[in-house]
C-alpha cells in the first residue's frame, strides 16, 4: 500500500512520530489505524489510542479537556515517557481507573477530534478520512444500533463545528475517501 510506505518515510523524519487519523464518524478511522498498526508494528513498537476512550461522554467529548489530554499524550510520547490515561466507560458514563500506557516508537491517535489544531505541527502525518455524512451515519447505525440515531444526529453537528474550528481537513497531509 502506497500510503503505508509514505507514512513509514514520514515517521523516519521525526524522532518520536505521531500519526493522527481524523474525520467524520463512520469514515473508517479505526480500520485504517488497525491496518497501519499491522503494517508498521513489525518495524517499530506502535501504540494506538482511540478517541472513544478519551471522550468525556457525548456532551463534553470535543472539549478543551480532550485537547489537554491529547497535548499530554503527545508530550509524553515525545519525551519517551509512559502516559497515564483513564478510559471512558460508556455504559457507566464515567472514567475508569488510571492505567499506564507503555512507551512506543510510534503513537497513532484515531478518532474524531484527534487532529487538534494545537498539535497539527507536531504530527508526522495527519490523515483525513472523507465520507458522505449520510453514509457515515448509516455505517455507525449499522455498527452501533438504531438506538443511536438521535445522538448521532446531534454528533454530526458537533463534529462539523469542531472540524471547522480546527481546519482539520485543510491541514491534512493525506485525504482518503471511503
Amino acid at each position: 500500500m502506497e500510503l503505508i510506505a509514505a507514512l513509514a518515510d514520514l515517521c523516519k523524519e521525526k524522532s518520536r512520530p505521531v500519526i493522527a487519523i481524523d474525520g467524520p464518524a463512520g469514515a473508517g478511522k479505526t480500520t485504517l489505524a488497525h491496518e497501519i498498526f499491522l503494517a508498521l508494528s513489525n518495524k517499530m513498537s506502535v501504540q494506538v489510542i482511540h478517541m472513544d476512550d478519551l471522550y468525556d461522554g457525548w456532551d463534553n467529548a470535543l472539549s478543551k479537556d480532550l485537547s489537554t489530554i491529547l497535548q499530554y499524550l503527545v508530550s509524553q510520547h515525545e519525551a519517551k515517557a509512559p502516559a497515564k490515561i483513564q478510559r471512558y466507560n460508556w455504559e457507566s458514563s464515567s472514567f475508569g481507573e488510571s492505567e499506564e500506557l507503555p512507551v512506543s516508537d510510534l503513537l497513532i491517535l484515531e478518532g474524531v477530534g484527534c487532529g487538534d489544531k494545537e498539535l497539527q505541527d507536531r504530527f508526522a502525518a495527519l490523515i483525513w478520512m472523507e465520507i458522505d455524512p449520510a453514509d457515515g451515519l448509516k455505517r455507525v447505525l449499522d455498527r452501533d444500533g438504531a438506538q443511536m440515531h438521535e445522538q448521532m444526529q446531534k454528533w454530526l453537528g458537533t463534529q462539523a463545528e469542531y472540524f471547522l474550528q480546527h481546519s482539520t481537513r485543510e491541514k491534512a497531509d493525506f485525504i482518503l475517501t471511503t
